[in-house]
C-alpha cells in the first residue's frame, strides 16, 4: 500500500546486498575446497557477537513479528514471558549445556543421542527433527511471512500470497543453500541489527500515532491507561487467555519446558553456538543473545496492544477510520495476526516503508537460511552418511546436503499455503510442538545429569511420554497446555528413572557422562552479564507482575 520507488529501491537493494555478502563471505579460499565443518560449523570461527546476533536471527521470525504481535493485541504483554525467560534460560544453556555439547564436538544434537544413548533412538530422533522442521518450522515461517507482505504491499486478500512465499524461498535458498553456516551466520550480523532498528521504528511510530495528540512517550502513557490489563505479566484465571498463559506457571511450570527444549536442544539454534571459537566465545554469545532477547517484547508485543487499542476505542473516537473492518474476517471472526501487517501499511510514511519490510523479510529470511541449513544438516549427518553413504568424500556431503535443503525448500513451499488463517499462530506452534518437546526434554536432561539413564528408558521415556501429552491434552484432563508440558516432563522422567533403576545392572550406565565442578566453570565476562540480565529480568516481572 503507497509503495514509493524509494520503498522498492530500499528493499530491493537489501535483497540485493544480503545475497551478495553472503556469497562472498561462504566463498571457497584458493586451494581449499569447502568441506563438512566449512558447510554445517562455519569452520569453528565465529566470534562471540557473530554467535549471538545468529542466535537472536535465528530465533526472530515471522513467527514473532507476526504471531507474538497478534498474540499481543489478544493477551498483551503477558506473551512476553516467551522472551524474558528466554533470556535466563540461555544462560542456563550457556552454563550447564554448551560445555558438554562444545567437548563432544557435536555436529549435531541427534548425535550428543548417539554418544550417550544408541545409534537407535539418534535415527528416531533424527527423523523426527527433519520432519518437524520441514512441515512446522518452514512451513509456518513462509506462510506467516508470506501473509505479512501480501498485507503489505498488496491487498490483503491472498492474491501475493504465493509469490511472496517464493520469493522469500528464493531469497534465503540464494546464499544459504551454497554457503552453508558461514554465510547463514555472518549475513545474520546485518539482519539482527535491521530487524531490530526497522522494529525499532514501527513501534516508534505506532506509539506516535495511537493518540491525536502524537509522541512516543504520550503514545506509551495511553496504551498503559486505556488497555491496563494488557501489562501484567501474570494473567488471572479470570482471564479468557489464561489457557495460553496460565499465571504463575509461566515463571516455575512449563515456560521452562518450552524455553529449555527450544534454546537447548534445537538444532538450529545450537548448531551457531557449536561453530564459535571456543566455549568462551559460545558462552559470550549466548549472554550477548540474553540482553537481546530483554528488548524484543518492544518491538514485537508493543505494536499489537498498540493496535489493540485502537481496534477497542468506541465509535467515533478512532484515530483512523476502518480499523474494526481491518481486523475481521469474512466471516466475521478477529483476525489478531494482522496487528503488525496493517500497523506497517497504515501508518509507515513513504520513504521508511521499505526499510521495516526490508527488516521483517530479514526476519523472515534468517530462520529460513537457519532452518535449511539445520534440516540439511541432520539429515546428512545422522540419517545420510551412516545410512545411505558410509564412504561419502567431504565434497559429496557439501553436495547432497544442498540437495537436501532445496528438496526441504520445495516441500514447505507446497505446503504453506494450505496452513490457512490460524487465529495465533504464534500459540499454535508453542502447543502442538509441546506434544513431543517435554519427551525429548526428559530424555535429554536425564541423560546428561543422571549417569543411571539407560538406553531403553530413554526409548521408553520418549515414546510414552507422546501417550503422556495426548491423554493430558483431551478435554477429560483440561489443562492449559503450558501445564501439560510440565506434568508431560514430570511423569516422563519418572518414567525414564523407574525404568533405568529396574532394568540396569550397573550402578551407572557406561555411557553416562562424569560431570565435575570444572565442567560448569565460567569466565567473569559471563558471570558479571548473567548478573546484571537476571535483575534486569526480575526488575521487569515486579513492575509488571
Amino acid at each position: 500500500m503507497n509503495f514509493s520507488t524509494v520503498d522498492y529501491g530500499v528493499f530491493f537493494g537489501y535483497i540485493i546486498f544480503i545475497v551478495g555478502l553472503g556469497l562472498w563471505v561462504s566463498r571457497e579460499k584458493k586451494g581449499h575446497e569447502k568441506d563438512s565443518r566449512d558447510y554445517f560449523l562455519a569452520s569453528k570461527a565465529l566470534p562471540w557477537w557473530a554467535v549471538g546476533s545468529s542466535l537472536i536471527a535465528a530465533n526472530i521470525s515471522a513467527e514473532q513479528f507476526i504471531g507474538m504481535s497478534g498474540s499481543g493485541f489478544a493477551v498483551g504483554l503477558a506473551i512476553a514471558s516467551y522472551e524474558w525467560m528466554a533470556a535466563i534460560t540461555l544462560l542456563v544453556v550457556g552454563k550447564f549445556f554448551l560445555p558438554i555439547f562444545i567437548e563432544k564436538e557435536l555436529y549435531t544434537i541427534p548425535q550428543f543421542i548417539e554418544k550417550r544413548f544408541s545409534t537407535n533412538l539418534k535415527t528416531i530422533l533424527a527423523v523426527f527433527w527433519v520432519a518437524l522442521f520441514i512441515f512446522v518450522n518452514l512451513t509456518s515461517v513462509l506462510f506467516l511471512g508470506g501473509k505479512a507482505i501480501d498485507t503489505i504491499i498488496g491487498t490483503g486478500d491472498g492474491s501475493l500470497l504465493i509469490y511472496a512465499i517464493l520469493g522469500l524461498a528464493f531469497i534465503a535458498a540464494a546464499y544459504s543453500l551454497y554457503g552453508g553456516l558461514a554465510a547463514v551466520a555472518w549475513t545474520d550480523v546485518v539482519q539482527v541489527a535491521l530487524l531490530i532498528l526497522g522494529g525499532l521504528i514501527t513501534s516508534f511510530i505506532a506509539l506516535n500515532h495511537v493518540t491525536p495528540e502524537g509522541g512516543v512517550f504520550h503514545g506509551l502513557s495511553h496504551i498503559f491507561n486505556t488497555a491496563g490489563d494488557k501489562f501484567h505479566m501474570i494473567i488471572s484465571r479470570e482471564n479468557p487467555e489464561y489457557f495460553n498463559l496460565p499465571g504463575i506457571a509461566v515463571l516455575i511450570g512449563g515456560m521452562w519446558v518450552a524455553n529449555l527444549y527450544y534454546w537447548g536442544f534445537n538444532q538450529y539454534i545450537i548448531q551457531r553456538t557449536l561453530a564459535a571459537k571456543s566455549l568462551a566465545e559460545a558462552q559470550k554469545g549466548i549472554a550477548f543473545a540474553a540482553f537481546l532477547k530483554l528488548i524484543i517484547p518492544l518491538i514485537v508485543v508493543i505494536p499489537g496492544i498498540v493496535a489493540f487499542v485502537m481496534f477497542d476505542q468506541p465509535e467515533g473516537t478512532a484515530v483512523i477510520d476502518g480499523v474494526k473492518e481491518a481486523f475481521l474476517k469474512a466471516d466475521g471472526s478477529l483476525n489478531n495476526d494482522k496487528a503488525y501487517p496493517w500497523l506497517i501499511s497504515v501508518f509507515i510514511p513513504t520513504g521508511l516503508k521499505g526499510l521495516v519490510l526490508a527488516a521483517l523479510t530479514a526476519a523472515i529470511v534468517s530462520s529460513l537460511a537457519s532452518m535449511l541449513n539445520s534440516t540439511s544438516t541432520i539429515f546428512t549427518m545422522d540419517i545420510y552418511k551412516p545410512y545411505l553413504k558410509k564412504d561419502a568424500s567431504e565434497h559429496h556431503l557439501v553436495n547432497a546436503a544442498r540437495i537436501t535443503a532445496g528438496i526441504a525448500l520445495v516441500i514447505a513451499i507446497l505446503m504453506a499455503p494450505v496452513m490457512g488463517n490460524i487465529p495465533q499462530m504464534f500459540q499454535y506452534i508453542q502447543e502442538y510442538t509441546g506434544l513431543v518437546s517435554p519427551g525429548i526434554l526428559a530424555v535429554f536432561l536425564m541423560g546428561l545429569f543422571w549417569k543411571k539413564t539407560t538406553n531403553k528408558a530413554a526409548i521408553v521415556g520418549v515414546l510414552s511420554s507422546i501417550l503422556v501429552a495426548l491423554f493430558l491434552k483431551t478435554t477429560i484432563v483440561d489443562l492449559p497446555f503450558i501445564d501439560q508440558m510440565f506434568y508431560t516432563l514430570t511423569i516422563t522422567m519418572v518414567i525414564i528413572a523407574g525404568v533405568s533403576m529396574t532394568t540396569s545392572e550397573n550402578d551407572d550406565d557406561p555411557k553416562g557422562i562424569p560431570l565435575t565442578a570444572k565442567t560448569f566453570r565460567t569466565d567473569s565476562v559471563f558471570n558479571v552479564t548473567s548478573y546484571v540480565i537476571l535483575i534486569i529480568a526480575a526488575v521487569l516481572y515486579t513492575v509488571f507482575w
